[in-house]
C-alpha cells in the first residue's frame, strides 16, 4: 500500500499545535489534542461586504473587488438616477454623477478609468440610449455615441478599448457587437444568437458573453470573442438572464440572475472551456452589479424577492481552512 511520505514526499509531522502559516494539502497529527488535521480548500465562499448606500437595480458596474464602480440604475417603477458610488473594499462613497440618469447600461474599465454606455432612460424620454460616459475618478465627460442605442447589454474591456454587445432593441433583440478605440464605436463581428440582459467578461480581443434571453428563453449560450468573431463556448449550467460576470476570457465568473422563475444566487467559473458551479450568493437575485476577478469577484444591490436589495457580496476561490481529518 502507498504511503503518505511516498506520495507527498514527506511524513506526517507530529505537531503540539496547529502551524500558523499551513500550505494547501499540508497535514498534521496534533498530538495535544490527538487529533489529525488538514488545510484544504472549500472552493469559491461568498462573504457580506459593504452596503451600497440606496437600493437600487440595474446598475452600470466596473473596476475590481477593492476598486469598483456601480454607476445609474433604477430606483423603482419609473425612478432612476445618475448617482456614482465607489468601493474601497470595505465600504461605498459617492462618485460624480452621470450626465445622463439611466439603467440596464453597459460597463466597462477601473474605478479611476471607467465607462458607462448605452442603457434605458425612463420618463419623460422612456427610450433605449446610445450614449456613452468617460469616468475619471472624479467625474464624468462625454464619449462618442454608439452606433445602436440599445439597453440590457454585454460590456468588457477597458475604457479606450472597449467591447459592447447584444442588448434589447425596441422591438427585438440585438446581436450587434460594437469596439470602442475610446472616442469612437466601430462595428465589430456578430454574436450568433442576439439577445438581452446578458453577462460579459475579458477584453475586447478576448471578450465572453454568457445568459441572457431570447424572446422569453432564458439563455445558456457562451461565446468566444477573438477581436474580429465569436465562436461557441461551453454553456453554462443554469441558463439565466439578468445576471453578472467578471473576469477573463479563461477565468470568468458568472453569479446571481432571473431564471424565470425563481431568482438565483447560483455561481459558477469558466476555464476557457466548460463551466464548473462554486459557492451560492448569500443573496439571491438579479439584474445586479458585478465586477472584479474570478477568484475576487464584487456582486451589488439588485433585485431580490421581494424587494431591491442592498446587499453587497464579496467572493473569495479558493477559501482555505483547518479540518479534522476522520475516516469513514
Amino acid at each position: 500500500m502507498t504511503t503518505f511520505k511516498e506520495i507527498r514526499g514527506t511524513a506526517i509531522q507530529s505537531v503540539s499545535s496547529d502551524p500558523s502559516n499551513p500550505e494547501e494539502g499540508q497535514i498534521w497529527y496534533n498530538n495535544t489534542i490527538g487529533v489529525l488535521k488538514g488545510y484544504r480548500s472549500l472552493g469559491g465562499v461568498w462573504a457580506s461586504g459593504g452596503n451600497y448606500p440606496v437600493s437600487i437595480f440595474e446598475p452600470g458596474s466596473a473596476g475590481t473587488q477593492t476598486a469598483g464602480l456601480g454607476f445609474g440604475g433604477r430606483t423603482g417603477p419609473g425612478g432612476q438616477t445618475n448617482a456614482t458610488k465607489e468601493y474601497d473594499g470595505s465600504t461605498w462613497s459617492a462618485g460624480g454623477n452621470l450626465g445622463t440618469a439611466r439603467y440596464h447600461l453597459g460597463g466597462a474599465g477601473t474605478q479611476t478609468a471607467g465607462l458607462g454606455f448605452g442603457g434605458y432612460r425612463g420618463a419623460p424620454t422612456n427610450d433605449d440610449t446610445n450614449l456613452t460616459e468617460e469616468y475619471d475618478g472624479t467625474s464624468w465627460g462625454p464619449g462618442g455615441n454608439m452606433t445602436t442605442a440599445r439597453f440590457g447589454l454585454g460590456g468588457a474591456g477597458t475604457q479606450t478599448a472597449a467591447l459592447a454587445f447584444g442588448g434589447g432593441l425596441n422591438p427585438g433583440d440585438s446581436n450587434a457587437t460594437e469596439e470602442y478605440n475610446g472616442s469612437t464605436w466601430g462595428p465589430g463581428g456578430n454574436l450568433a444568437t442576439a439577445r438581452r440582459a446578458l453577462a460579459g467578461a475579458g477584453t475586447q480581443t478576448a471578450g465572453l458573453a454568457f445568459g441572457g434571453v431570447t424572446s422569453t428563453t432564458q439563455q445558456s449560450a457562451t461565446e468566444e470573442y477573438d477581436g474580429s468573431a465569436w465562436t461557441a463556448g461551453g454553456s453554462l449550467n443554469t441558463a439565466r438572464r439578468q445576471l453578472a460576470g467578471c473576469g477573463t476570457q479563461t477565468a470568468a465568473l458568472a453569479f446571481g440572475g432571473n431564471i424565470a422563475p425563481p431568482v438565483t444566487g447560483a455561481t459558477e467559473k469558466y476555464d476557457g472551456t466548460s463551466w464548473t458551479t462554486t459557492g451560492t450568493m448569500g443573496t439571491a437575485r438579479y439584474v445586479l452589479g458585478g465586477c472584479g476577478t474570478q477568484t475576487a469577484g464584487l456582486g451589488f444591490s439588485g433585485y431580490a424577492a421581494p424587494g431591491v436589495s442592498a446587499a453587497t457580496e464579496e467572493f473569495t476561490d479558493p477559501t482555505l481552512t483547518v479540518q479534522k481529518i476522520t475516516t469513514s
